[in-house]
């Protein structure tokens, strides 16, 4: 994915037949929002994808249901305890950034980002 400020970040997604709704739309720009140390933005298409879990690790990429949003958590966000990332509410782990992970401080809220999805 590229942010309008220059930031790129590449990411690892896990094999799910959901994300091929996604792949479909690639690719597609959308708004970066900024929720503590996570980067957030809004999906072209609605993902049947559940919650599991709110505490995450640091570069963990994942499905927020509630906002339909990819969610890319880098470090404590307003509800964290520690260091750890916590996210606002139940979302779906769907892989990790594998690259630019230290660039994710960079991206402002409202940044344009395009994302691009590529199948090995």
């Amino acid at each position: 994915m590229r942010f309008s400020g220059g930031v790129t970040v590449v990411c690892r997604l896990i094999d799910d037949p959901e994300l091929e709704k996604l792949a479909e739309k690639s690719p597609f720009s959308s708004e970066a929002e900024r929720w503590g140390d996570e980067v957030y933005f809004e999906l072209p298409v609605k993902l049947r994808l559940r919650g599991e879990k709110t505490l995450m690790e640091v570069g963990e990429v994942a499905y927020w249901p509630e906002g339909n949003s990819l969610c890319l958590f880098f470090g404590p966000t307003p509800v964290s305890k520690d260091d750890r990332p916590v996210a606002y509410s139940d979302v779906k782990p769907l892989g990790r950034v594998v690259e630019g992970l230290e660039s994710l401080k960079e991206i402002r809220d409202g940044e344009g980002v395009r994302v691009e999805i590529e199948k090995d």
